[in-house]
């Protein structure tokens, strides 16, 4: 058993579970670590087991998919071909002089005992999380992700209000507003900042992905059934409350992606779920030295990084949903067994994934130019909206820092401001900054994933697994 080769596949998303069975089917070891309690990620994310959940499926689409990965997955554990590692959460992935890797992670929900293993190769698949771009109000209770909100009832059965406004711009907001909706959630408005007639210039995109048209016109069925409004060229303006969310202010956006003056309206609720797209968890990728393209992991046509060793799927190389991340999750589990084995793998093994994947990346990047934030998003910041909650700056504060003090960047603004210092190191706030700054979203170069106990830096290698 031991002497097979070892991966390490980061991640029980769909990617991750792919790539997993991919490897394990042909004959490497794997081990794949979650930070979850069980295994399918954010897309697949089931209630607790003590919840008794009846009808588990009525809260998903690809329910078949999902039970055909989860059965696998416990299939290869079964028969000890895969270790399935969760509530394990890594901070680091460390490059051996002698070859392979070591994985640190901290276990349990305290995250305070350390675990390190080691591996031959690894498959980041570490998926992705949402953009944040802050309005006046935005800090009051009641104001959620709307992938937050999704979370919330898929994992806990709960509902965030009794009134819900969905708001923003991307796909995600179709299954948000209608898994709400079929709750029992009264959504008054779906606010959406596209322009449904950008959709005419990207028909090939489209026609090339008919089941994803076909997914689309079940959810705008569903809004009517559910009798949502929808709102398109709107943006939020402000979210009113005191102790929490009472009312959102929405206004209708001109050709230039500017407020319309007199176009305001004032909707009462008590849950604003807003989301304005998703960014890649690239945290590990940046610790390894992998090359980026942009936000993304940029990878080969073997889903390999530029790191030896390393393989990239899902999210994680580039927004793109599940179907997406099945697909190079599958190639990279696939390559990775491959050359661990010392053989040159062959692509037609994973022909069909590779023409999923070309088609899908195609139909996301046409996505990707529709559903953009409004381009003069900046200006429905204040100078007295907090913009990084955590060190609790303002979008004053950081416009002086650029006008008054030079800051042409988000290093420079953090320096001047701390905005981007606090216990999300920047992944909410640093969207905004580095809008009002002007300049591009660039990745920080963490040392670390997340936040480590000095405890463990100063044990590490004293707990190795092999």
């Amino acid at each position: 058993m031991t002497d097979r080769p070892h991966l390490a596949v980061l991640g029980a998303g769909p990617a991750g579970l792919a790539a997993t069975a991919a490897a394990a089917s042909h004959g490497v070891r794997v081990t794949l670590l979650d930070a979850a309690t069980r295994a399918g990620g954010q897309f697949y994310r089931q209630p607790a087991a003590e919840l008794r959940a009846r009808r588990p499926q009525a809260l998903h689409h690809q329910w078949r998919t999902w039970e055909r990965l989860r059965d696998g997955l416990r299939a290869y554990v079964t028969v000890g071909a895969v270790r399935h590692l969760t509530d394990h959460h890594v901070w680091c992935v460390e490059r051996r002089p002698s070859g392979g890797l070591t994985v640190h992670a901290l276990l349990g929900p305290e995250q305070e005992d350390p675990v390190e293993m080691r591996a031959d190769a690894v498959v980041l698949a570490t998926g992705g999380y949402e953009k944040v771009l802050p309005f006046p109000g935005w800090t009051l209770p009641g104001v959620v992700t709307a992938g937050g909100a999704q979370a919330m009832l898929k994992g806990t059965l709960a509902l965030s209000g009794r009134t819900a406004v969905v708001a923003g711009t991307g796909p995600l907001l179709l299954p948000v507003a209608t898994g709400l909706a079929a709750a029992g959630v009264e959504v008054p408005a779906l606010v959406e900042s596209a322009d449904p007639k950008a959709f005419v210039h990207r028909t090939r995109a489209l026609a090339a992905q008919p089941g994803k048209v076909a997914e689309g016109a079940r959810y705008a069925a569903q809004l009517l059934r559910h009798r949502v409004r929808l709102l398109a060229r709107h943006t939020v303006v402000e979210a009113h409350g005191t102790d929490r969310v009472e009312a959102v202010t929405v206004a209708a956006l001109d050709a230039d992606g500017r407020v319309r003056p007199g176009t305001s309206r004032r909707i009462p609720c008590d849950t604003l779920a807003v989301g304005h797209g998703m960014l890649p968890h690239t945290d590990l990728a940046e610790t390894l030295g992998c090359r980026l393209d942009g936000t993304d992991v940029h990878v080969d046509d073997e889903q390999r990084t530029d790191v030896p060793g390393v393989w990239a799927a899902g999210e994680t190389t580039g927004i793109g949903g599940a179907a997406l991340s099945l697909a190079e999750g599958h190639i990279a589990g696939r390559s990775a067994a491959a050359r661990l084995h010392g053989t040159e793998p062959d692509p037609r093994a994973w022909a069909a994934a590779a023409k999923s994947r070309t088609r899908l990346r195609e139909f996301f990047a046409a996505l990707g130019t529709v559903y953009a934030p409004p381009a003069h998003w900046t200006e429905q910041i204040t100078d007295d909206t907090v913009v990084c909650r955590c060190e609790e700056v303002t979008g004053g504060t950081v416009r002086e820092a650029v006008a008054e003090l030079g800051a042409g960047d988000v290093r420079t603004v953090k320096l001047l401001t701390r905005a981007g210092m606090g216990w999300c190191q920047g992944r909410v706030c640093g969207p905004a900054v580095a809008g009002l700054t002007g300049c591009g979203l660039t990745p920080s170069r963490r040392p670390f994933a997340r936040p480590v106990p000095l405890g463990v830096l100063a044990r590490a290698g004293e707990h190795e697994d092999q």
